[in-house]
């Protein structure tokens, strides 16, 4: 990097900050800082949707994959993300807006109290926000670890420039924030990738390699094929699944998107661009990945460092920069916004329950719980980020396809399909049972039975046995034990139904005085 692409770097963060400041002026409640007040444009929440799933991981983790093995890269990852969110857009998307338009609750979480019961909320809160530390410290590892690459730095250094530069625009701003960065970070990405995706192009027609012949050269042989390696049927199925959970609401962060929209139809148009987005956009972005034998050769084993190589190598001072800012821009969407969750989360759901002073948070004081927990949140993440490249975590494509993938199908069963009529029946007993034999298989086939099986207990089983065991007994335990009450019906109908001809619903208990006078009124 030069004068010029420090410029480039330096002017961007300085955009963030700004717009974090701008967006100050509309948050003047809780309800703005987590759901934008549910006055976010149906656009502006797709493509802050879309954005706010991707993260540095795609050019470091993803990259490898895509280097080592090609366009499975794209069929097991972005593709089954698209399916699920379109799948989504009919089945959550709607439902989700409805938590916050008929049951006036400003967390992803907040209705689970009602649902099940309050030891079921508090296990999905805790093991979640858990789970979120460790899913944004690989971001951050991630976006260091190229940082380290164009500029030197150190791991730990990057980690704390890129964190506290997030934390800024976040805190101040909450959601208006986020998704406004998000926009801005789209524009420079479509500009990134396209001028990657031209260089690589002009590259490779230097080399007298065509743009469909590459795929007939040696260094290329068997990257033509969708499902390859570990990367197999059962891993694809498994995936899908698990994204049709995750990125509809079951990691919170998507959620909000679809709750900050003014309307359930709203969302679910929302949901579409999303997909589309997905479908058609990291087609771009993975191609230089795709081509990355042909003109790199990568340092690390894993090829994580391809990318970052062949960007110094292609790109001109100045578009070096702005594709180093759209490293950044996918990380910080995605940290920012899950930073915005997890406080909703804690302040909503979790803070008062244990503590009685935040049971009497009014507007003000909650609002500053809100930032300060958001602080409090990265701080913790970029913390963990420093120990992802240790044994326990080994590296950053294990911490997001293994940890994240694998505990969050346990955590977002409950969640998700408490919102749909058919799982009616289930309860805190379902619930319950389903989230702990959740979380022992992902320890069982990850530690003890990987130990005794030969080469280790294959990635598609150990991603996909801890989502089955739990969607297997959420559905058999509410057939066996059915636990559908009144009151548990009466949420479900508020969250499938449009109008005021179904009953009211408490309001949950100990999520504020904004919350319950708003369910007073109603």
């Amino acid at each position: 990097m030069n004068g010029l692409d420090w410029a480039v770097l330096i002017g961007y963060f300085g955009v963030m900050v700004a717009i974090g400041v701008w967006s100050h002026k509309r948050v003047d409640n809780v309800s703005d800082f987590f759901t934008a007040g549910g006055k976010m444009p149906w656009w502006l929440s797709g493509i802050s949707h879309h954005m706010s799933g991707y993260s540095a991981v795609m050019f470091t983790g993803y990259a490898g994959i895509a280097y080592t093995y090609g366009v499975t890269s794209f069929v097991t990852w972005s593709f089954p993300i698209a399916l699920g969110i379109a799948i989504g857009s009919r089945l959550f998307a709607p439902r989700v807006n409805r938590l916050r338009s008929r049951l006036h609750v400003a967390s992803p979480l907040e209705y689970l109290r009602n649902r099940y019961n309050l030891p079921t909320q508090q296990a999905l809160a805790w093991s979640g926000m858990l789970l979120k530390i460790v899913d944004v410290a690989a971001k951050w590892a991630a976006i260091a670890t190229l940082l380290s690459v164009f500029t030197g730095v150190s791991l730990n250094q990057g980690i704390l420039i890129t964190g506290a530069i997030t934390a800024v625009y976040c805190t101040i701003g909450g959601l208006w924030a986020d998704a406004l960065t998000e926009l801005g970070q789209f524009v420079i990405q479509l500009l990134a990738g396209v001028s990657m995706f031209v260089a690589v192009v002009l590259k490779l027609s230097d080399k007298n390699i065509g743009f469909l012949g590459a795929w007939d050269e040696p260094a290329l042989h068997g990257h033509g094929k969708p499902l390859v390696g570990p990367y197999g049927t059962v891993f694809l199925l498994a995936f899908l699944f698990i994204k049709l959970f995750e990125y509809n609401g079951g990691m919170l962060n998507q959620a909000q998107r679809y709750m900050a929209t003014g309307s359930a139809r709203e969302a679910e148009r929302s949901a579409r661009l999303s997909a589309l987005l997905w479908l058609v956009w990291p087609v771009v972005l993975f191609f230089p990945m795709w081509m990355s034998p042909l003109l790199v050769h990568a340092q690390k084993p894993d090829g994580s460092d391809s990318y970052g190589l062949m960007t110094e190598q292609l790109l001109p001072h100045g578009l070096l920069g702005l594709v180093i800012v759209g490293f950044f821009s996918h990380t910080m969407a995605m940290c920012s916004s899950d930073a915005n969750a997890i406080a909703a989360v804690f302040t909503r759901d979790v803070a008062p329950v244990v503590s009685r002073r935040a049971r009497a948070w009014g507007e003000r004081s909650g609002l500053l719980a809100a930032r300060v927990t958001t602080v409090v949140f990265l701080a913790l993440s970029m913390a963990v980020a420093t120990q992802v490249s240790s044994p326990t975590f080994k590296d950053i494509i294990t911490v997001v396809i293994k940890w994240v993938a694998g505990l969050m199908g346990p955590i977002a069963i409950p969640m998700m399909l408490g919102l749909l009529r058919p799982f009616r029946r289930s309860g805190p007993t379902a619930a319950l049972t389903s989230w702990a034999a959740g979380l022992l298989a992902f320890w069982l086939v990850n530690y003890p039975i990987n130990w005794q099986v030969d080469g280790g207990v294959p990635l598609q089983y150990q991603v996909s046995v801890p989502l089955a065991v739990s969607l297997v007994l959420y559905v058999l335990i509410g057939y066996v034990k059915p636990e559908d009450t009144p009151e548990r019906v009466a949420v479900i109908e508020r969250i499938n139904t449009d109008g005021d001809g179904v009953a009211a619903v408490p309001a949950p208990s100990g999520a504020g005085d904004e919350v319950r006078g708003a369910q007073a009124r109603e």
